[in-house]
């Protein structure tokens, strides 16, 4: 069982709340857009009903697998990047036919991008880690009363691979008329390039065919903003449990076990984009060889 606190245990399974820390110079937030629910024996396959009752504290009181959703936002000063843009102002309901969500919604973003002071204009980039729309929805929203999406005017950051193969995200909503709304914005990003003052891209490639995470480096520390290498924070205890949808799994499933050992060094804090309400966090290593995710915000 993963050994968790009574605080901890509200948090895994909790919405979002908007949680800050510094790196040197750098402030780094996570702003909140919505939540998903997961049915956890699709999602993960690999767990069977007796791992997620030994494993009862990651689910909510119905039984499901609470992801949160939102967007990353990286400030130096008056400068600003954002890393992901949620799920935008829509939701769905359960469909009995999906095997992965029970629910999502999105659509808070843009107020608290607000609520810290900045507008949307003010994000100079937005940084993709990958073509999911739970990742993409403020790139081709548009707020009400707007003619065209908050981040219409930013560059787009994605890995050409993920660019070039963008057919395959149609599946999870990217289809080819959404992805036009920014296509025009889009850079592709080179495997270790600085895309911002401490911000670089990571090629990671598992979850999908051009999967990139960002490594944010400053004041002595590195957080690693790992997108969708991992969904929730009983996969730092178990990299070997895959998503139901990851591209290639036994590519996603290496980077997983090298991610986990990664945020296990004194220097590194990872960035869970879907955790719940423990985005921030370090593995520990426990006495049986295997590590647990604690919150650092």
């Amino acid at each position: 069982m993963t050994a968790t606190s009574d605080f901890d245990r509200v948090r895994l399974t909790s919405a979002p709340r908007v949680r800050s820390l510094r790196l040197g110079e750098l402030k780094i937030t996570y702003v909140p857009d919505g939540l998903a629910l997961c049915k956890p024996r699709g999602w993960l396959p690999a767990a069977t009903d007796a791992d997620w009752a030994a494993n009862r504290d990651h689910l909510d009181d119905r039984g499901l697998l609470p992801a949160a959703v939102g967007g990353l936002l990286v400030e130096l000063g008056d400068r600003a990047l954002l890393i992901d843009t949620g799920f935008g102002p829509e939701s769905y309901p359960d469909d009995p036919a999906n095997p992965y969500l029970a629910e999502i919604y999105g659509g808070e973003m843009l107020d608290g991008l607000r609520r810290l002071g900045r507008e949307p204009g003010q994000i100079e980039a937005v940084a993709i880690t990958h073509l999911h729309s739970d990742h993409l929805g403020w790139a081709w929203n548009v707020e009400s009363g707007a003619d065209a999406p908050p981040f219409a005017h930013a560059t787009h950051f994605l890995a050409a691979p993920e660019w070039e193969g963008r057919d395959l995200a149609a599946a999870n909503g990217a289809t080819e008329e959404r992805l036009a709304t920014f296509g025009t914005r889009v850079r592709m990003v080179e495997d270790g390039e600085e895309i911002f003052p401490g911000v670089r891209a990571s090629f990671s490639i598992g979850h999908t065919v051009g999967h990139v995470t960002y490594t944010i480096t400053g004041g002595g520390r590195r957080l690693i903003a790992f997108g969708d290498a991992m969904h929730a924070p009983i996969q730092v205890t178990h990299p070997e449990w895959g998503c139901g949808i990851d591209h290639d799994p036994a590519g996603a499933t290496e980077y997983r076990r090298r991610l986990v050992e990664e945020m296990s060094r004194p220097d590194t804090i990872g960035f869970g984009n879907h955790f719940a309400d423990v985005v921030f966090g370090r593995a520990e290593r426990r006495p049986d060889g295997r590590y647990t995710w604690v919150p650092v915000a």
